[in-house]
């Protein structure tokens, strides 16, 4: 057990009958509890006020408690906002991998936008987190490396795609990496003007990701004068 927050005051009853003010019990946050508070808080300042904008001393007087409780648990704000980073990671990750289920390539292409698209309307301070850029980021995880992760998954599904088609599989992580980013990119702006409706973002994506797919050239080429 450890930090001590006081419920507030309740009264009592003196010799004389009167009401007496009287300290409420004590209640104690176990160490897991105080961990996942300090997260919480964590999490919300660090989503609106970036990672070099927060404070041990403004996420400890969030918390009610002094600085080195801060550090105990995590060593300091880097150690925090690791931690913060990695959750998001794996919960955006988790998100699509669990949702990629569908048997027809266009289907998983909409289950991965949606995907993306969630996390960004459910998660909203996780996803500024992941975007914004830091120090502590480029040592943990960058959004950068986290929509690779996601494009793995997916050029596993373009490559046996490809085969079928006669591409040459070994240009389906390309085409991953310009999906899901595209996919990512469009998820920031949407993020702010939540225009239009989820779905219709969806159905817009995979629009010009499919149409594009189903045109693609096996050797395409370049119309410019530039060749290199």
């Amino acid at each position: 057990m450890e930090d001590v927050a006081i419920d507030g005051r309740t009264s009592g009853t003196g010799s004389s009958g009167e009401q007496k003010p009287r300290r409420g019990r004590r209640v104690r946050m176990t160490g897991a509890e105080r961990r996942e508070q300090l997260l919480d808080i964590g999490r919300t300042l660090f989503a609106e006020k970036g990672f070099e904008g927060t404070s041990v001393e403004e996420i400890a007087a969030k918390a009610g408690v002094s600085k080195p409780v801060v550090y105990e648990h995590f060593g300091g704000k880097e150690g925090l906002y690791a931690v913060v980073v990695d959750r998001e990671m794996r919960q955006l990750l988790d998100g699509v991998t669990g949702a990629l289920t569908a048997g027809h390539p266009r289907e998983l292409l909409e289950q991965a936008a949606f995907a993306l698209l969630d996390y960004i309307e459910n998660y909203t301070d996780g996803f500024r987190i992941l975007v914004r850029d830091s120090p502590v980021a480029q040592s943990t995880g960058t959004f950068a490396s986290l929509i690779s992760d996601i494009a793995t998954q997916v050029e596993d599904i373009l490559g046996l795609e490809f085969k079928t088609r006669g591409f040459d599989p070994k240009l389906a992580p390309l085409y991953a990496q310009a999906l899901v980013g595209s996919v990512a990119l469009t998820g920031q702006w949407w993020l702010d003007v939540r225009k239009p409706k989820k779905a219709e973002v969806a159905a817009h994506l995979v629009n010009l990701a499919w149409h594009g797919l189903d045109g693609l050239e096996q050797k395409p080429r370049l119309i410019g004068h530039r060749k290199n």
